[in-house]
């Protein structure tokens, strides 16, 4: 994975085009319900913390009360996918809710893969909220090094 250099701008397209989407109406199609668009939209997204060494690239991915059941990594065509869904609590009769600030709901997160991954290696760990995957490289892609003779 190759580092990206942080563009402001970027950010604020991108966050102009989730709240667009979250604004957004979807269309109703055409009579009888044929071709009914739904619109999906994450409500929240989990961050992640991608790292490198000379054998693997490491994503870290902090899901917060999100059970391991609720948790689906899968890997096709270059792109690795994490999605699920962290569940808000049923409300309990005689609570009541003064402030609710963190977000529930369904996320998905997906990272195009570099081609030095070796894609059937890759392994998931889920421990205390946090998901460990683990990419490593294929044997190509590691660097060699090769001894010089001076003569």
């Amino acid at each position: 994975m190759a580092i990206v250099r942080w563009d402001p701008f970027r950010e604020l397209e991108e966050m102009s085009d989730r709240l667009n989407r979250m604004i957004a109406r979807p269309s109703t199609g055409t009579p009888a319900g044929q071709g009914k668009e739904v619109m999906t939209v994450a409500d929240w997204t989990p961050t992640v913390d991608i790292s490198e060494t000379e054998s693997e690239y490491a994503i870290k991915a902090e899901l917060p009360e999100v059970k391991k059941e609720d948790v689906k990594v899968t890997v096709e065509d270059a792109v690795l996918t994490i999605q699920g869904e962290r569940k808000q609590e049923k409300e309990d009769k005689g609570k009541k809710y003064h402030r609710i600030e963190r977000s529930y709901g369904r996320f998905v997160r997906s990272f195009t893969l570099p081609d030095s991954v070796d894609e059937s290696k890759v392994r998931a760990e889920y421990a205390d909220g946090i998901l460990h995957l683990h990419l490593p490289k294929s044997e190509k892609a590691k660097p060699k090094q090769i001894d010089v003779k001076i003569s």
